[in-house]
């Protein structure tokens, strides 16, 4: 089965980023499982993606909603906006890396995720509300990195909206079967060697469900 990585950081190329260091962790492990498999990555802060902007997907969505010609820039966007989407349903492993931004998901993640969730594509709205069209054995992976620890139910732990939001959207709307999170987590106040020991701990029990 085909498996897409997302990097979602501003700084994706920084070796010191620990959202790269999972990444890192996650090819390592997958490659010694699946010798004869390709990953295919994106960074997302390195290519063109869509905004829901009047200039951009707003005005082109309604064009095409109206069967209107679209301007040249206009087809650019359309045909960015569907070759993303492709991808996005191509692979049934979805794994997410990203840090934490002020408690939520990077503006490029938030960017991708309205060129990927849209109606009767991968959800459809019905009378009794909306369901999921991802069913086929889709799981999501986030790889989350965090100065602070948001896992000891305290002040901290409703405010990851980053985690809360993808979860939600992957299972609750899109119809994953199953949506899992690793952490680098307390970087800010941890030894290195600390954080990620647990890390890959975890990445260990979470690479097993991600693929059964």
């Amino acid at each position: 089965m085909k498996t897409l990585i997302i990097n979602a950081h501003p700084d994706f190329n920084n070796e010191q980023s620990f959202s790269l260091k999972l990444e890192n962790m996650f090819i390592e492990k997958y490659q010694k499982v699946f010798t004869n498999n390709k990953l295919e990555i994106i960074n997302l802060y390195d290519i063109e993606i869509p905004q829901v902007t009047q200039q951009q997907l707003l005005n082109t969505w309604d064009k095409q909603r109206h069967k209107q010609s679209l301007t040249p820039e206009e087809q650019h966007l359309a045909q960015l906006s569907k070759k993303l989407l492709e991808q996005f349903k191509g692979a049934q492993r979805i794994v997410i890396v990203t840090p934490l931004h002020n408690f939520n998901i990077t503006s490029k993640m938030k960017d991708y995720m309205d060129n990927i969730m849209l109606a009767r594509e991968t959800f459809k709205y019905t009378k009794e509300g909306s369901v999921g069209l991802m069913t086929d054995n889709y799981k999501a992976l986030l790889l989350q990195a965090s100065g602070s620890i948001y896992t000891n139910d305290d002040r901290y732990t409703p405010l990851d909206f980053s985690y809360r939001y993808l979860k939600e959207m992957f299972e609750n709307i899109m119809g994953f079967d199953k949506f899992y999170v690793v952490r680098a987590e307390g970087t800010a106040i941890l030894p290195e060697e600390e954080v990620m020991q647990k890390a890959s701990q975890n990445l260990d029990i979470a690479f097993e469900e991600f693929y059964k």
